[in-house]
């Protein structure tokens, strides 16, 4: 092993804990944003939309991570079905989800803490938890992915403990009362909110990919990587749509959008405030947030070291320390994810709170990887048709369009309806490229320590 190289020591068990505990802090949070500018009954078709495009994105990314297991994921089978533009495109669009996701998350474990501790400061909390789970993700990633499987088993059980504590005071009346932006689906306010939702329910599986960044540290990627990433997809569509209908149904949904903790307050409204299940709500819930905030620095690290091990960053954020884990690219997104902490308030994006304009700007990423994957499948189908590849995307080439078409359609309604954060999205990218275009020697030594390792 190289000093660029990252040790396999995970299992199927590790890599979903991975891959559920990358998203499930969207069952915890966020969704409930969308439910401000469509309703719930448009948001839920927002939802099953975006559902389907996940779904089928899963099944189509999965022949790709098992072909190429390469921690940088995206960039690394754009890099190889779209050269050096291709990977750049990606591989910025990628490191701009998990860059911009985790401050979000950190500021809901601020909200949540909050709930039981009112004079905490949120933004000091938020501070506090990339501090210590930078911290966690240096020590090792077999310490890390552990520490990920356990916290995301109690997340998943604290999300069904929900459903079943708030099960008596559900109401399907008032989860459809007012459940339009409009007064009735084709109502063209009703149509506007459930596009303008988009991010909100991405934001229920945002991130699911990222356990492609951890293939390099799978044992038996090709067998390992399609059982995780199959059974991670079901069980994410499955809270999605409980968490949402039961919180919905259990008295007024407007008082729980647009807030970072939807689910203690929804619980509040069945069992009241001092009831021991909202108590054990607010602390096991904060898994979910931890168990998201944890693997996705996981993830943003991976794409610093993939990206700077190839030449397209700075060369030192591919730097091992001594526990075989890339330090300086945890240190580095942590340090992107505190500023952004500390901007809020302070920097105003289209009237949006800080954890809405976070959410988007990760989707924005999301989205346009969803979109280069997609286009890299149908390139090396082609291109590549001897690659080995020991799972095959059914349905092909239905299942990956449906992906594909559904993906262009979400980034089009963002744009149209986040301008000024679309161009921020687009800045950010441009910036990346010109670094890209001033550094071909820098790539080409990247490439040449690669081929021979010394």
């Amino acid at each position: 092993m190289t000093a660029s190289q990252l040790k396999p020591t995970l299992g199927t068990l590790h890599l979903w804990g991975i891959a559920v505990g990358l998203v499930i802090s969207g069952e915890y949070f966020g969704w409930s944003y969308g439910w401000g500018v469509a309703g719930t009954l448009g948001f839920l078709v927002t939802t099953l939309l975006v559902a389907v495009m996940y779904t089928c994105f899963i099944f189509s990314f999965t022949e790709l991570t098992t072909a190429i297991p390469h921690a940088g994921g995206p960039f690394a089978y754009s890099l190889r079905a779209f050269g050096p533009t291709g990977g750049i495109i990606a591989g910025l669009a990628t490191l701009i989800e998990f860059v911009f996701a985790p401050p979000a998350i950190a500021m809901a474990i601020g909200s949540y803490l909050n709930v039981q501790y009112p004079g905490l400061d949120p933004k000091l909390a938020a501070v506090g938890a990339y501090i210590i789970f930078m911290g966690l993700n240096i020590l090792g990633v077999s310490i890390a992915a552990t520490f990920e499987l356990v916290v995301t088993v109690l997340a998943v059980a604290e999300l069904l403990v929900f459903m079943g504590v708030v099960a008596p005071g559900f109401s399907f009346s008032n989860f459809v009362l007012d459940g339009w932006a409009g007064s009735n689906v084709f109502d063209s306010a009703a149509v506007s909110g459930i596009f303008a939702a988009i991010p909100f329910a991405i934001w229920f599986f945002l991130a699911i990919e990222g356990a492609a960044m951890a293939a390099e540290e799978a044992k038996d990627p090709k067998r390992t990587i399609p059982r995780a990433y199959i059974a991670g997809i079901l069980t994410l569509v499955t809270l999605a749509l409980g968490v949402m209908i039961f919180a919905g149904g259990v008295g007024n949904w407007k008082e729980l959008s647009n807030i970072n903790d939807p689910l203690p307050q929804a619980m509040k409204a069945v069992v009241g405030s001092d009831s021991n299940w909202m108590h054990m709500l607010v602390w096991i819930g904060l898994f979910g947030l931890v168990a998201s905030f944890h693997g996705i620095i996981l993830g943003y690290s991976r794409q610093f070291f993939a990206l700077a091990r190839a030449g397209y960053l700075p060369k030192g954020l591919a730097k091992l320390n001594r526990f075989q884990t890339p330090h300086r690219a945890i240190i580095a997104g942590g340090v992107v994810g505190i500023a952004a902490v500390f901007s809020d308030g302070v920097i105003n994006l289209q009237g949006m709170s800080l954890t809405a304009a976070m959410i988007t700007m990760a989707v924005f990423g999301a989205i346009v990887m969803y979109i280069m994957s997609m286009l890299s499948l149908f390139k090396l189908r082609r291109s590549e048709p001897n690659l080995a590849r020991s799972f095959r995307a059914p349905g092909y080439p239905v299942v990956p369009a449906i992906a594909l078409a559904i993906a262009v359609l979400c980034l089009v309604a963002m744009i149209w309806f986040n301008g000024v954060l679309a161009l921020i999205f687009l800045g950010l990218m441009a910036i990346g490229y010109v670094y890209f275009l001033c550094t071909a020697e820098q790539r080409e030594a990247a490439a040449a320590s690669l081929a021979n390792p010394t």
